[in-house]
């Protein structure tokens, strides 16, 4: 019976289906790519083979099976790293499927392991008072001060992932009076956010002092050594300047703050400001709704107004219509230091 080496089917993989058919993200190949090079020298320890001899007959499913327990009692992985793993592997055996039409029933059962069960875990956001501590914790006479008070100001405003942060380009921005910023999302997915007009002056004054190691780098935010920052210096500086405001409100400190707890933050703002469901999901680049309707559960002031509107008492009362706040001023004014718009009782 023919074998059919792993190897062959590698380059394909990567080069032409992930990058080409699938246009995949670049952050998903290279966490692909990851999960293969674990995958393989573990099945090649295991079976006692070079893993250039490995044959896509040797992976069943149950060695894919004692590589995922493996993760998780020998390499410490918690369950969402697990499957995020097992992501990798069914996608790489989709596409072998694809190419070995007899190894189909083999690859069929890979792809049906399921993934593991976890506990799920309510979002953290900051709100309003905790959103303006931060803004405000900056020190622009510091050398990097211009850079962070863009930066913070940037990932609040468009609740962009840090991954878009990383990637946006000087010249995906307009910074006049119309500020505006196309980002690249999940799936090469691009949106356009309105910047508001703290946001623009502060990006113009980093401008002013930005200095790259090299001159053609367009990269918007660089490191202190004027290299393109990277997702973990954004977290670096988001944890930096969560700690300096947890000093001086202390609700912070019980906090877990990260870049994403600053796009949880707006889109928490925009709903309790009453923004539809919707425009919230155009706004945060989300493929799915379901995605955006977990920030539902995140308050209970929004799930008692749901009980209030849907209760006896509250259909015989006059309907009043909904006013909505101006949503703009209530970005805008987060981050000055006066009170933040309230949102709609």
């Amino acid at each position: 019976m023919d074998t059919h080496p792993i190897a062959d089917y590698i380059g394909p993989y990567f080069n032409t289906y992930l990058a080409g058919a699938r246009n995949i993200a670049a952050n998903t190949v290279l966490a692909y790519r990851d999960t293969q090079k674990i995958f393989f020298c573990y099945a090649a320890d295991d079976l006692s083979v070079a893993v250039d001899n490995l044959n896509v007959e040797d992976l069943d499913e149950k060695v894919v099976l004692t590589f995922l327990d493996h993760l998780e009692t020998d390499r410490g992985n918690c369950i969402k790293t697990r499957n995020l793993r097992l992501a990798g592997i069914r996608s790489f055996y989709g596409f072998l499927a694809r190419q070995i039409p007899e190894l189909i029933d083999h690859c069929r059962r890979v792809r049906s392991i399921p993934n593991k069960q976890t506990d799920h875990k309510n979002a953290v956001y900051l709100d309003n008072a905790e959103i303006d501590t931060v803004l405000n914790s900056v020190d622009l006479e510091t050398r990097t001060g211009p850079r962070d008070q863009a930066l913070l100001n940037f990932l609040y405003n468009t609740g962009a992932r840090v991954s878009e942060a990383v990637d946006v380009r000087i010249a995906d921005l307009r910074l006049d009076e119309l500020g505006q910023v196309t980002l690249m999302g999940k799936g090469n997915k691009q949106r356009t956010c309105a910047l508001l007009p703290d946001t623009v002056g502060y990006i113009n004054d980093y401008l002013q002092v930005r200095n790259p190691r090299d001159p053609g780098c367009e990269a918007l935010f660089l490191n202190a050594q004027g290299e393109p920052i990277t997702r973990s210096g954004i977290a670096y500086i988001v944890r930096k300047y969560a700690d300096l405001a947890g000093q001086r409100c202390p609700s912070i400190q019980s906090k877990t703050v990260s870049p994403h707890t600053l796009r949880h933050s707006i889109a928490m703002t925009l709903l309790r400001a009453g923004q539809d469901l919707n425009m919230v999901q155009l706004f945060l680049g989300h493929a799915d709704i379901n995605t955006t309707h977990l920030y539902c559960e995140l308050d209970i002031d929004m799930k008692r107004k749901i009980l209030e509107k849907s209760s006896p008492q509250s259909k015989t009362k006059k309907s009043q219509r909904w006013k909505n706040p101006n949503v703009l001023a209530l970005l805008d004014n987060i981050g000055k230091g006066g009170p933040a718009l309230a949102a709609p009782s």
